[in-house]
């Protein structure tokens, strides 16, 4: 994954120099020239941008949300997508520089307050007429909504393929709750790109003090289906304690798992249910999601991993309740590696929350070496935006559907106050023909824990329901301080019939 730009993006920077933001690179625009602008820029001191404008305090969420785009003002348009702006907030207030590549040639898209609507009163009418812009998305040309959305940071995210925003990707996790305190880089320029096959393409300049990044994204959409093919080349000022690449950042207050009376009224209130992952070995993990009493990071080693993601998997309204926010229809994100992205870690952080307005978790891949002064990091992946995992080719393993937890022991005996009752739901087509099968077995492990009480067996939620999900239940009671790391998988003569359920219990707190 580490590389140093060839010959030819060494001629490429000397044809650009260093050009400030918002002036064309060169009379031929490429890729190649923002790689060599970010390398130029890893070489130098960070520059940071100058403050916004004070006038764009005033531009709260409700102001932002008044102003809209004239489409007969859209700057460029595809076969059936076009592109709208956004004007600087309180929220998003930093300024990125956008340019328009027609024709092989980049050329700066000045800002005009005429491009906007707003209401007479509205404080977007006080923002300087030099403002600029604080991000764009991508809409579709029948009036079906917008797409795609870069806007604020390095973030960017869809609402396809059901049209309902979720979770969210960006372009890096630096020191994600690690030693050091988190480094969030911006987007600091964009340059937008109708290619041969009329899709857009965005390039993108990231930087922070520490980190400069060239991005390159094409999207391909199917239907309501988006697929994102990222390249990306990042140059680091210094050394970090934890990179994460690929990076999604999603929201879990609680689920089905919340045990007793809620916090709200809702039965569960999520972006994300699970963390997915398909290891280089061919093993499909899911890990539920969980809101801690703590920041707990948990790390999953591999080589070459063939794919991870952030899933919303329960997509039964009744579950949720919420006709406004529609959380059965937030889309799941899927990181598919492109090449050999060689050892190193899928981590998952997961932070408290007492609310639903907090991104409180963040998946991402970390390489085995660290990154350190002066090196710079390659490497390119599919990012799917989706409504559950891809299914490989010939592929037939049921999936995790649910995730409970309770009190340990058994029922009218004395409890156990040691570890956690779990149960866990398999469902999935080859499981329909298993019901009457004695020789499924549940493949229950942990290691610092102890399991009892192991039960499995066909289950149904609803009378009428006739098969495919099969119940595994059993305590886990941790044997010392640390959590016990828990794997279950349903087997039929040593053959996995399911995805790998992997989860942490933690020792009771001490007084209990």
């Amino acid at each position: 994954m580490t590389t140093t730009l060839d010959r030819r993006a060494a001629l490429v920077l000397l044809a650009a120099g260093a050009a400030a933001p918002g002036k064309a690179l060169a009379a031929s625009f490429s890729f190649e020239q923002v790689k060599a602008r970010a390398k130029a820029l890893s070489t130098r001191a960070y520059v940071p941008q100058a403050p916004p404008p004070p006038q764009v305090a005033a531009m709260d969420y409700d102001a932002a949300q008044g102003v809209g785009f004239y489409r007969e003002k859209i700057p460029l348009w595809g076969g059936d997508w076009g592109v709208e702006l956004f004007p600087l907030s309180r929220g998003v207030s930093k300024a990125v520089a956008i340019n328009l590549v027609e024709n092989g040639v980049a050329r700066p898209l000045r800002y005009d307050r005429a491009m906007f609507s707003s209401r007479a009163d509205s404080p977007f009418r006080k923002l300087p007429a030099k403002a600029g812009f604080a991000g764009f998305r991508a809409i579709s040309r029948d009036d079906r909504g917008e797409w795609l959305v870069f806007h604020g940071a390095s973030y960017f995210r869809s609402p396809a393929p059901f049209g309902q925003y979720g979770l969210s990707a960006r372009a890096i996790a630096a020191d994600t709750y690690a030693i050091q305190p988190e480094e969030f880089p911006d987007w600091r320029e964009v340059w937008l790109e109708k290619d041969a096959q009329g899709r857009l393409v965005v390039h993108a300049l990231m930087e922070s003090p520490g980190i400069v990044g060239a991005y390159r994204f094409v999207n391909d959409r199917d239907g309501l289906a988006l697929t994102q093919t990222v390249e990306a080349a990042v140059f680091f000022r210094r050394a970090f304690d934890q990179m994460g690449f690929a990076p999604l950042t999603s929201m879990f207050w609680f689920g089905e798992d919340r045990g007793g009376a809620g916090p709200d009224w809702r039965p569960e209130v999520h972006d994300s249910d699970g963390l997915a992952m398909w290891t280089g070995a061919g093993e499909r993990l899911w890990r539920p999601l969980s809101n801690p009493s703590r920041v707990v990071t948990s790390t999953f080693s591999d080589e070459n991993p063939r794919g991870f993601g952030l899933i919303q998997r329960d997509r039964d309204f009744d579950h949720y309740h919420d006709d406004q926010a529609n959380a059965e229809r937030r889309p799941s994100a899927w990181i598919e590696p492109i090449g050999n992205w060689g050892k190193g870690t899928v981590r998952l952080v997961e932070i408290p929350t007492n609310n639903e307005t907090n991104d409180n978790i963040v998946a991402f891949w970390t390489p085995e070496a660290p990154v350190k002064a002066g090196d710079a990091v390659t490497l390119s992946y599919r990012l799917s935006w989706t409504g559950d995992v891809p299914v490989a080719p010939g592929e037939d393993l049921a999936r995790v559907v649910a995730t409970r937890t309770g009190q340990p022991g058994e029922p009218g005996k004395d409890l156990d106050a040691r570890g956690r009752k779990v149960a866990i739901e398999f469902q999935g087509a080859n499981l329909r023909a298993l019901r009457e099968a004695i020789d499924i077995e549940a493949d229950v492990t942990a290691n610092n824990g102890e399991i009892r009480l192991l039960s499995h067996y066909p289950a149904a939620r609803r009378e009428d329901e006739t098969g495919g999900l099969w119940r595994v239940v059993f305590d886990v009671a941790p044997t010392g301080a640390e959590p016990a790391d828990v794997r279950v998988v349903l087997r039929q003569k040593g053959r996995a019939l399911s995805e790998t359920w992997t989860g942490l219990v933690f020792p009771a707190p001490a007084g209990n």
